[in-house]
């Protein structure tokens, strides 16, 4: 792949460092500016600061990413990949178990305690298995300063055979990664991305502006012209989040729609207040959200002012398949996929082999529709409302009884 390519789409699927924003759909382990939650966004019509974030060639990209048939194993969407470039990794093969050194951002929320958990239990079946010796991790807490110490310090301790890196943010992380990658130990960069193509593999869903295709085209597909929409965002200026309101506000202004879009900060309190103010100007036929959070909320305003249903798209957390599934409304689940979470471990078998593998991996992200809505809630059925139901973990050990009782290393 080429340098320019990677460094796009490493600015595609991170987040901001100034706010240092997980990159999952539901993060922000942050404070939003104090009149975000309920100032309505400055992003309306064609010249909108929102647009900044439009990337035609990206957004074309995973355009057509999400009508790829991914290659790999059927029945394991974590090792599956979408118009990969595969690579030698011969260099790195070597024989006995092997130490994974991982530099995480943090595990301040659901999306990340979720992949956390599935990660771990991964890690046990490389373990049995003779792959993988241990895995030492250092939490950043969502701190640059942290993580960039504890990158320095895996690297200062000499002992680490790979290096697994979910960056903070992306242009702070990218000295560290370097500094990783200049050991001549394999680096795999999974989740957001860094300025830099020195990792063997970089590991991620297929991004934001596919995020927002899939939910403005259900929207615009069940609604019509003039309709009016309320799209909820959890933050600005976060790249993952904001391209997928740009791709949004494009179709929608293409369809005719009447999108009006405000920052929440993901507090159900104030996501209740705007939809609650927005039916008191008239009706709301839909509801768009970069991020599941707050879905449950939303959907209790109509309740409480005796308004029909919207047309909604929410996330693959609990709360709101089962919020979708006791309404009856017309909702579409769109998906970050947890699963990434085993396959940089996985990545890690694969390199200590020898076996090529994908220089940008790609995952599958494909959104839960009405008519998978039933098998999702049927197994996942014992699990807490922050469990995300595309995890793929379910033929790990401790499957399903960990991820029930929330059993975080």
């Amino acid at each position: 792949m080429q340098r320019k390519k990677m460094l796009v789409f490493a600015a595609m699927v991170s987040a901001a460092a100034l706010v240092g924003l997980a990159g999952c759909t539901t993060d922000p382990a942050v404070t939003p500016p104090s009149d975000a939650a309920t100032t309505p966004a400055e992003s309306q019509g064609p010249e909108a600061s929102s647009n900044e974030w439009f990337d035609a060639a990206l957004y074309q990209k995973q355009y057509d990413e999400r009508g790829v048939t991914p290659e790999g194993p059927a029945d394991q969407p974590y090792l599956q990949h979408i118009n990969a470039e595969m690579i030698d990794t011969a260099a790195y093969k070597a024989d006995g178990a092997k130490k994974a050194c991982f530099a995480n951002a943090s595990i301040s929320n659901p999306w990340r305690q979720t992949g956390w958990i599935t990660m771990n239990q991964q890690l046990k079946v490389l373990q049995d298995s003779g792959a993988i010796s241990s895995m030492e991790t250092r939490d950043a807490q969502d701190s640059d300063d942290t993580q960039i110490a504890d990158i320095d310090y895996f690297i200062n301790e000499g002992d680490c055979d790979i290096f697994l890196i979910s960056p903070n943010s992306t242009a702070a992380m990218t000295p560290a990664v370097e500094r990783a990658c200049a050991t001549d130990k394999p680096v795999v960069v999974f989740d957001r991305g860094v300025q830099t193509d020195c990792p063997v593999t970089f590991i991620h869903p297929i991004g934001g502006f596919a995020w927002g295709i899939d939910t403005a085209e259900y929207l615009i597909d069940n609604l019509k012209a003039g309709d009016k929409v309320v799209a909820l965002r959890i933050l600005p200026g976060v790249d993952v989040l904001e391209q997928r309101w740009a791709a949004a506000d494009k179709l929608f202004q293409e369809a005719g729609i009447d999108a009006t879009d405000y920052f929440t900060g993901a507090d159900p309190a104030e996501i209740k207040k705007i939809i609650s103010d927005e039916l008191a100007k008239g009706d709301v036929q839909g509801v768009w959200m970069d991020a599941g959070d707050g879905a449950v909320a939303a959907i209790e305003a109509f309740e409480d002012a005796g308004k029909p249903y919207p047309v909604m798209t929410g996330e693959d957390e609990m709360s709101f398949l089962r919020k979708w599934k006791d309404t009856g409304l017309t909702g579409l689940a769109p998906v970050y996929s947890n699963f990434q979470w085993r396959t940089p471990l996985l990545a890690a078998q694969k390199i200590f082999a020898g076996e090529q593998i994908p220089k940008e991996w790609v995952l599958p992200q494909s959104p839960i529709t009405v008519d998978e809505l039933d098998d999702y809630l049927a197994r996942n059925s014992g699990m807490p409302d922050g469990h995300y139901a595309k995890f793929g973990g379910e033929n790990l050990p401790g499957y399903p009884e960990v991820w029930e009782k929330r059993m975080i290393p």
